[in-house]
């Protein structure tokens, strides 16, 4: 996934963890979709004059309700439950990050949000490509292979919002601090059986 240009790859290991409690990383997973999902409509809420941006985030957000209910659909289908949603302390301390980082202008706002929403798509990405050519079960195996390619679009569409936005603030710059940022925080997770955990 060099294309991603994660500093820190994923120890295989993880997986072990994951096939440890396939229902937990599945609720999980599920719950991540239906952020995403909401972070894409809270970008058309804040940006609803950019038409191309809305255009976008209605595709984006559409797809990851879809892909909620594939998770949920598989949830189903082996007799589990979607347990309850946990909060994801990974994506919160990317999240006060960015909060921390913007100068309080709509532009830096904007920049900062697409920022955040392609460093998790990218992790994601990641994380099922790992997923995909390690773990045991065939039918997760392939789900997680078609699901990352997804995630690498998403992650390309708004990395390319961003620098189309960008007026004052110089994206490859900050989204090598996003990746410098991202490399401390995942080098703490890893041990848990879920998506970036």
């Amino acid at each position: 996934m060099s294309v991603l240009k994660l500093k820190l790859p994923t120890d295989p290991r993880w997986v072990n963890i994951v096939e440890s409690n396939i229902g937990e990383i599945l609720s999980d997973h599920a719950w991540c979709e239906q952020k995403a999902a909401t972070n894409a409509i809270n970008l058309i809420i804040n940006n609803s004059e950019k038409e191309d941006l809305v255009t976008a985030m209605l595709a984006i957000s559409i797809e990851e309700m879809e892909h909620f209910k594939m998770v949920h659909d598989i949830i189903k289908q082996r007799g589990l439950t979607l347990e309850r949603e946990r909060k994801d302390d990974y994506a919160n301390e990317l999240a006060k990050y960015m909060k921390q980082s913007s100068d309080g202008s709509r532009e830096s706002g904007l920049i900062e949000r697409l920022l955040f929403a392609a460093m998790i798509e990218a992790r994601s990405c990641e994380r099922f490509k790992v997923l995909s050519e390690n773990i045991k079960d065939a039918e997760l195996a392939k789900f997680y292979r078609d699901l990352m390619e997804s995630e690498a679009s998403h992650y390309t569409t708004f990395i390319g919002f961003a620098r189309k936005y960008a007026e004052t603030v110089d994206v490859d710059k900050r989204w090598q601090e996003w990746l410098d940022f991202e490399a401390q925080v995942i080098a703490r997770y890893g041990t848990k059986e879920t998506v970036h955990g």
